[in-house]
């Protein structure tokens, strides 16, 4: 695993030479284009799960539970493969990460049921797992010297705004262009192939081993020196990533079954505003400090949820894209000042399986609730399901604000 995701120090890269960086050819941006192809195919699906129901035919329940096979995805990569970069390069296991994008890309064509959307979907988060470390890693140690503050924004941008480009592009296709359910895959599929032409071209910034590597699975494990800082930073991160499965798993279905919104570009375009904002509450933190950035992230997603709530209770569609830019805000300020709260209360030789630890919890938050949801359809209808689980979300998210106003977690030296 990376040992700090949003420290200048790392692994030392080609660009950490010294004067005449301006000659050299911008690897870094080349890297952070590789990393958002690869995060948009996993929010390809989105605004097109209405359609698959219509297809297939299945419940609001399993389009949630074939959205959380993706989180159990990513989670089984971070546990086995989470410092596989580490070891065997960047590269190598980027160009993995491309493979089964593809692959997963490749069911969503070829689909005929239920069985190859699950596929599909955990391919998808295998994906995800290798590029979450391995792709933030190897834009910033790309990073001339002197430009690694812009490095770190890149990789944010590459993480987030692929993510929200994923739904952007498949809204506007499935709307606008034939074969709505095959062509946003065969356009991602041709935007994997060329991102793996790239990324066969990055420079390796990882010495390869001189004998056959040992791999291991890395696992979890949080020391007790860390866990006063852990635990109310992960349960940030529960709440913030809570509120983006709501937005890439459910939010399309309020928009058509509550809100009355059937144009699949509209759709997707609000997606894209929730990870937008995401970007912009990143690069917010910085300038707060992770003290200030935590507990004001918190209170941030609370005044999105609500927002929500209040554009199902309304069926406004300006209430929900209010509630997106206000949920993606706090959720960026949260998530950043989570994660490097986490990085720096670890010691060096528990970092990484102290920051896997980190992101099993926060991808629990973006698919065990969003499940829940699915379920409570059942019996409340998709509105009423959707209050309940912003009302519970709210509760978490005040709770932690709460908890790091009067025990704010330490600041790094």
């Amino acid at each position: 695993m990376v040992k700090n995701l949003w420290g200048a120090q790392g692994a030392r890269g080609v660009g950490d030479t010294g004067g005449g960086h301006h000659r050299r050819p911008p690897w870094y941006l080349a890297a952070a284009v590789v990393f958002a192809v690869a995060m948009a195919g996993t929010t390809v699906p989105t605004p097109l799960y209405g359609l698959y129901q219509q297809e297939i035919g299945f419940s609001e329940l399993v389009v949630t539970v074939v959205f959380a096979a993706y989180a159990v995805g990513v989670i089984v990569a971070l546990l086995v493969a989470g410092d596989f970069s580490d070891v065997l390069g960047r590269r190598p296991v980027l160009l993995a990460g491309l493979g089964l994008s593809a692959a997963s890309a490749v069911c969503f064509v070829v689909e005929g049921g239920l069985p190859l959307l699950f596929v599909g979907r955990v391919l998808s988060g295998f994906s995800a797992g290798l590029f979450s470390g391995a792709g933030t890693a190897v834009v910033l140690e790309l990073a001339p010297q002197g430009r690694r503050a812009r490095a770190g924004l890149a990789a944010t941008a590459a993480n987030m705004g692929g993510l929200g480009c994923g739904p952007l592009l498949a809204g506007a296709l499935a709307q606008y262009a034939p074969w709505p359910l095959r062509l946003p895959f065969l356009v991602h599929l041709a935007l994997v192939i060329a991102a793996f032409i790239v990324c066969w071209a990055l420079p390796e910034t990882v010495t390869p081993p001189t004998s056959r590597p040992r791999l291991r699975p890395q696992g979890m494990g949080v020391p007790p020196e860390a866990r006063a800082v852990f635990v109310p930073s992960a349960l940030a991160a529960f709440a913030a990533f809570a509120l983006m499965g709501l937005f890439t798993a459910v939010a399309p279905s309020f928009a058509s079954q509550t809100l009355g919104v059937r144009n699949l570009a509209v759709t997707g375009a609000v997606v894209f505003t929730v990870f937008a904002a995401s970007v912009a509450g990143q690069t917010l933190m910085p300038r707060l400090g992770v003290r200030r950035a935590l507990p004001t992230g918190c209170l941030t997603l609370v005044v999105g949820l609500v927002l929500v709530a209040l554009s199902l209770l309304a069926h406004s569609l300006l209430l929900l894209v209010a509630g997106a830019v206000a949920g993606g805000l706090g959720q960026g300020m949260a998530f950043r000042g989570a994660l490097t709260a986490v990085s720096d209360a670890a010691p060096p030789e528990h970092r990484g399986r102290t920051i896997s630890g980190f992101f099993v919890v926060a991808y629990g938050g973006i698919s065990l609730p969003v499940v829940g949801v699915g379920a409570l359809t059942l019996p409340l209808g998709l509105r009423n399901a959707g209050l309940v689980f912003s009302l519970c979300v709210v509760v978490l998210a005040a709770s932690v604000a709460g908890y790091l106003l009067h025990r704010p977690v330490p600041e790094s030296e």
